[in-house]
């Protein structure tokens, strides 16, 4: 990567937290970043931060290691997926069901929030249906600003577990909201969110998401799913999530120190970063 070889390591915790805390504390200032995994330090939401105060006690001993949870390609690369998909399955969404998007976290994803509703798309934001698990849907990112400014406060200060799947939670599905996943055409945001509560039949949709492993790709592939996006690269069979994959940059770079959005935008376009199609059936 920009000429550097980069050594990746993800290093799983099953959801114990403080032994993430032991880890961090062990590697900081013996690795080039940290990318955060499995949990998000805050929500971007527009121009405005909203941290999430029950994972900074897992990162409470990182005091040299730039630290990166993946917002910063969220908001760059993930906003290029709209463009990519028009240019090369643009024809196929307007016979297959026209523009219509669910995204699982508006407020989690958004650089991809923003360049769907600019592409046109009809969205439905899951936000409180997938995180809180009320069966509202938002339908405006007017109505997913005002819900962040109002929910933050609170929502940022409940248990971690309260708001997203961890360790073995990840892996159960119970499936729930299926007009939603049958009413799009696009279904995109986080792969635990996508999976937790997807039904048994998703016969050509298209899935954009991240952090897929050749397990997911083969669950996708069983329910009929027709085209799986992924924004970041694909290695070694999967595509890495988007704090791996920043935290990487930051290694290339050299510049010991979190990347702007600026820097990042430069990176992609020297890498030749874009996002990935695979047909599936």
């Amino acid at each position: 990567m920009l000429g550097e070889r980069i050594s990746v390591e993800r290093i799983g915790t099953d959801g114990d937290m403080e032994k993430a805390a032991r880890l961090y504390r062990e590697l900081d200032g013996k690795v080039d970043a940290f990318g955060v995994g499995g949990a998000d330090l805050g929500l971007m939401v527009d121009e405005r931060w909203y941290p999430l105060h029950s994972v900074r006690p897992m990162v409470r001993f990182v005091k040299q290691t730039p630290l990166v949870d993946g917002t910063g390609l969220k908001i760059t690369l993930e906003s290029r997926v709209p463009a990519y998909l028009e240019k090369h399955l643009g024809e196929y969404i307007d016979t297959h069901g026209g523009r219509n998007a669910l995204v699982t976290s508006g407020a989690d994803r958004w650089g991809m929030t923003r360049a769907l509703v600019e592409a046109g798309y009809e969205c439905i934001f899951g936000d409180l249906m997938f995180g809180l698990g009320i069966p509202i849907p938002l339908r405006t990112t007017t109505g997913l600003k005002r819900l962040a400014a109002l929910a933050m406060p609170i929502a940022g200060r409940l248990p971690f577990s309260w708001i997203y799947p961890t360790g073995e939670k990840q892996e159960v599905r119970a499936p729930k909201f299926e007009k939603y996943y049958r009413w799009a055409t696009l279904i995109s945001g986080d792969r635990h969110y996508i999976v937790r509560h997807m039904p048994d039949r998703l016969d050509g949709k298209i899935v954009a998401t991240n952090t897929t492993t050749e397990a997911d790709v083969e669950l996708f592939k069983s329910t009929g799913v027709r085209f799986l996006v992924t924004a970041t690269p694909v290695i070694d069979g999967r595509s890495f999530g988007t704090n791996m994959m920043e935290a990487a940059l930051i290694a290339a770079s050299g510049k010991g120190r979190k990347l702007d959005y600026a820097e990042i935008d430069l990176l992609l376009d020297q890498l030749g970063f874009e996002p990935r199609i695979l047909e599936l059936n």
